[in-house]
């Protein structure tokens, strides 16, 4: 696993873990512990040896997208850090004598594949869009086609944000919100696409198991809502007011290029996931806030 120290990593390393399976983390730095090998994926290395016979390989790489502010550098890194992870990772696939290939990777991507969407509904057979983080996904994924082409399969997880505590989307705002300062992004009618993060890590593990799926699958609840919702929501599980609004012009100062993504409507319907039977145990945004509040997940998160 690749990115196994990241948010979604660590928990998704301690899930399988659980399950049963063996995970070795890749990491930078030199090691000789059993559960870890050193690559080094910007310089493009990682010993064929590492993942020979591995049953499937998990990679999760890749810089914070909220982070810090979108200059022209942080964006080289956004990128580089994706593409020369994935590309290093699917090279190496390509390289190992058929029978010792894994089966199976599990390529992180972004539901940002999909740009702006207004009020249409769209699943995995919709095209990129032409946003920068459109833009991204596209060659992110691109670079995982030697594992394609050498025969394994290979999942692409187009992935919402999470809700929970310590994820990117709730744990900025949880102390505006109980402040009472929770705000509408702009006019607060854009879709918003999500996913529980219980509910990602199952169908990451799911996925694991279905070899019958590959290609784009949408990370996402089928059950997108509107920010003005999703505001609401988040406010009522914290008995908080949420009346103000934040005006496209002033996140523009304050984010900058990172705003017109946050007040981009994305209305992304999980086809694949509903297609193959997948069952969320929160498909609704409101009772997703409240399991990501509740004391026990706040614990570890």
């Amino acid at each position: 696993m690749a990115g196994a120290s990241g948010f979604l990593g660590t928990r998704l390393a301690e899930r399988l873990s659980q399950s049963g399976h063996e995970i070795v983390r890749l990491v930078r730095r030199p090691t000789d512990r059993p559960d870890e090998a050193t690559w080094d994926p910007a310089q493009g290395r990682l010993d064929t040896d590492v993942l020979a016979g591995a049953g499937a390989v998990i990679n999760l790489a890749g810089a914070n997208i909220g982070d810090k502010r979108w200059t022209d550098a942080y964006k080289r890194v956004l990128r580089s850090s994706r593409i020369n992870t994935t590309d290093t990772i699917a090279r190496t696939i390509g390289q190992l004598p058929e029978g010792e290939r894994p089966r199976t990777l599990l390529q992180a991507s972004g539901a940002g594949w999909y740009g702006a969407t207004g009020e249409q509904e769209v699943t995995e057979e919709a095209p990129a869009g032409n946003t920068f983080l459109a833009d991204l996904c596209r060659v992110w994924e691109a670079a995982a086609r030697p594992a394609e082409d050498a025969g394994t399969r290979v999942v692409l997880l187009r992935t919402a944000p999470t809700i929970d505590a310590g994820g990117a989307l709730l744990k900025p705002l949880l102390p505006l919100f109980k402040l009472g300062a929770g705000s509408r992004i702009g006019g607060g009618k854009q879709w918003m696409a999500w996913i529980a993060l219980e509910d990602w890590l199952a169908a990451a593990e799911f996925l694991l198991d279905r070899e019958d799926l590959a290609g784009p699958v949408n990370m996402v609840s089928p059950q997108p809502v509107r920010n003005e919702d999703f505001t609401r929501d988040l406010a009522r599980a914290l008995h908080r007011p949420a009346l103000l609004t934040v005006p496209g012009p002033v996140l523009d100062v304050v984010i900058g290029e990172m705003a017109g993504e946050a007040q981009r409507s994305q209305r992304v319907l999980p086809g694949v996931l509903s297609g193959a039977g997948f069952v969320w145990a929160y498909p609704g945004m409101a009772d997703a806030i409240a399991a990501a509040l509740r004391p026990e997940a706040a614990m570890t998160s």
